[in-house]
């Protein structure tokens, strides 16, 4: 068995003003893992391999990616399983993971969102089949099945490899950088260098090397400076990205003054949710998860005043996340390493899932309801969920 226990390289401080208690967060984050069990399709396995250890297990990073956890995978295979003959012949850029289910794993996806949307998909059943307790989810490895042969490119879209997966995350990081500032210069502007060493720190699960580049294009939650303007009641505020004057450099990259945070909300065997998150409300206000929720899935997550028991709750990274926790700050200091906060919703069961879903089509129609979901068919960014050009 495999483990990601702590980061691999542990580098020099940071130079940058990062808060204390952000870095804690970030790291907290970075350094979640998830148990994963990993088998071979028996049908697949080359000829006079062993069929008693074709098993493999490992706690593998929750923002690392599938695809590069095949290199280790590989030298297991091939160390105990695997004729030496049969395991070289095999292709590495041709394998593919699927569920037990038998469902299609999305490898572009963080491994950390893979799990969690799948422990989160399984564990509804019907009422009288589910616990008295909706948060009462049991952690186990999640079951995966390694293919060795035929991906299925039409569903895939792109070759489930290590370049590709690459290019995928750079394409989520430049959306990200998007829906934040409503532009993608502070990404475009990142040098060749730059660029490279913000997708090795993932491959090595580096988190200095990972934030000495992330910390130029993720925004920061140092208070902002005393003799600032208050925040802007004025909601076309939160439709254009800030001045660009140099002397307003601190304030333009806290949290709280970004065009919009880059959330995603997972439904479970649903819908990916996706629309404009101004950091403050109309009224100055801070913009708190529980609005979020009550805004967009208010069937799920009923306004106050509402005094009947718990529909649903949200989940990121694998634990609950506060109702008042503020959008700003789960966008700056527990977003994934992808540059996106990524949030689960869980329900009851199934049953009221189904029934809240369609009744949400009828009430909105399709008009209204299309442009707040983004079904993600495919692994890059190549359109831009938030309406408008690049702004200069």
């Amino acid at each position: 068995m495999s483990a990601y226990g702590t980061t691999r390289h542990h580098g020099q401080p940071s130079a940058n003003s990062t808060p204390a208690s952000t870095t804690l967060f970030r790291r907290l984050t970075w350094e979640g893992t998830v148990p994963l069990e990993i088998r071979v399709d028996s049908k697949e396995l080359p000829a006079n391999s062993d069929r008693g250890l074709e098993c493999y297990y490992i706690q593998a990073p929750r923002v690392s990616y599938l695809p590069l956890l095949m290199p280790e995978i590989r030298r297991f295979l091939m160390d105990v399983v695997f004729d030496e003959a049969a395991g070289k012949m095999l292709k590495e850029e041709e394998w593919w993971f699927e569920s037990e289910e038998g469902t299609l794993l999305k490898w572009h996806w963080p491994i950390g969102l893979i799990y969690d949307n799948h422990i989160i998909s399984a564990s509804i059943r019907p009422p009288s089949q589910t616990s008295t307790s909706h948060y009462n989810l049991q952690v186990t490895p999640l079951k995966l099945i390694l293919h060795l042969a035929s991906p299925p490119t039409e569903k895939l879209l792109l070759s489930p490899s290590a370049e590709s997966c690459k290019q995928a995350f750079m394409g989520q990081l430049k959306e990200a950088d998007f829906v934040r500032w409503g532009n993608t210069k502070r990404m475009t502007g990142l040098r060749k260098q730059d660029q490279d060493g913000i997708w090795e720190g993932i491959k090595e699960h580096n988190f200095d090397d990972y934030w000495r580049v992330a910390s130029k294009i993720v925004p920061t939650t140092a208070p902002a400076r005393s003799n600032s303007p208050p925040p802007s009641t004025n909601p076309s505020m939160h439709t254009r990205p800030p001045p660009a004057d140099p002397q307003s450099a601190p304030d333009r990259d806290n949290a709280y003054n970004v065009r919009s945070v880059p959330v995603r909300l997972y439904l479970p065997d649903g819908p990916v949710m996706q629309d404009v998150v101004p950091p403050t409300l109309e009224d100055g206000s801070a913009h708190t998860l529980v609005h979020y929720l009550s805004t967009h899935l208010p069937l799920l997550f009923p306004p106050a005043p509402y005094s009947g028991p718990e529909l649903a709750y949200a989940m990121m990274h694998g634990v609950l996340v506060p109702p008042d926790a503020e959008m700003a700050w789960l966008g700056a200091c527990m977003a994934g390493a992808d540059g996106w906060f990524s949030a689960v919703a869980n329900t009851l069961d199934l049953a009221l899932f189904t029934t809240i879903i369609s009744q949400r089509w009828r009430r909105l129609g399709v008009e209204e309801l299309a442009p707040k979901l983004r079904i993600e068919s495919t692994p890059d960014a190549r359109s831009l969920p938030v309406g408008g050009d690049e702004q200069a």
